[in-house]
């Protein structure tokens, strides 16, 4: 089963950014794909209003996620659907989460995953500053699904820097991790990669890491290089700049001899709950 990566350069102008992702996931369908993911923003860059964004769709008057549901059913396809603003569940009013939506390719929605770390963040850019928690409210939940090309952890974007989040998806059952993004071009530069790599080398999980890759409004300039890493930390598709569709399979067997050949899951023997148990406290 193949799996697709996507690469896109978001504007502010939704209607523009869903027909240009609906073109991307038709090629991504058309090359064989059953799951294709989508970046961070990908409906949405610069906006001010994500809040009233995320309340029009979620009472049903917003043109995303009619879109989203519709594309999945039309191309026969599971789409991540980057991140949208969505209010939290029961919590209509207030701050939006960077929710992560998956899609089956019937059009119904099979998992959620509100990002749980924001990027409240000082980079040498032409932006300077960036604090998502002052739109954002944070996530709470790790979510793992099952999806025609494996069991399917959920990430976004500033989640790649906390691995305890990663090692608890792959103790979850995660085969494939997600990471839709939108890192800044300096950060990228820096850590993107090496972040990615690592991540997939840790979880013994394929990377699907899907990015903006451009110029957008705001100003901000975000690095690209969406990529996808296999279980043994091998990129094996990678796009620098403007908009791509990557593709590549799962190899089963050989992600299954790989952990059977170095069973790092059976040999932990640090755990967070011992580092923060009082050193007097029993066992």
């Amino acid at each position: 089963m193949s799996f697709a990566v996507i690469q896109m350069v978001s504007q502010s102008d939704v209607l523009g950014n869903l027909a240009q992702a609906r073109a991307l996931l038709e090629q991504a369908a058309a090359s064989g794909a059953k799951l294709a993911v989508l970046p961070e923003n990908f409906a949405a860059m610069g906006r001010r209003d994500i809040a009233a964004i995320g309340r029009a769709e979620a009472f049903g008057e917003g043109p995303i996620l009619p879109w989203l549901k519709l594309a999945a059913r039309d191309l026969k396809l599971w789409v991540v659907a980057g991140t949208l603003p969505l209010p939290p569940r029961g919590r209509p009013q207030g701050k939006v989460t960077a929710c992560s939506l998956l899609v089956d390719d019937h059009g119904e929605q099979v998992a959620r995953y509100d990002k749980l770390h924001l990027f409240d963040v000082d980079v040498a850019d032409a932006r300077g500053r960036y604090r998502e928690s002052d739109d954002y409210a944070h996530g709470s939940n790790v979510v793992v699904a099952d999806t025609p090309v494996g069991k399917l952890g959920l990430t976004v974007c500033y989640d790649l820097r906390f691995p305890e989040l990663y090692t608890a998806l792959r103790e979850a059952g995660a085969e494939l991790i997600t990471a839709p993004s939108a890192f800044t071009a300096v950060t990228g530069a820096a850590h993107w990669e090496i972040l990615l790599r690592a991540r997939a080398i840790e979880t013994q999980c394929y990377v699907l890491a899907a990015a903006q890759g451009g110029v957008h409004p705001g100003p901000r300039e975000t690095f690209g290089h969406a990529a996808i890493i296999d279980p043994w930390g091998r990129v094996l598709a990678e796009q620098a700049q403007g908009e791509a569709v990557l593709l590549a399979e799962r190899d089963s067997e050989e992600q299954a001899s790989i952990r059977a050949r170095m069973p790092v899951t059976n040999h932990r023997r640090f755990f967070l709950q011992d580092a923060l148990r009082p050193a007097n406290t029993p066992e």
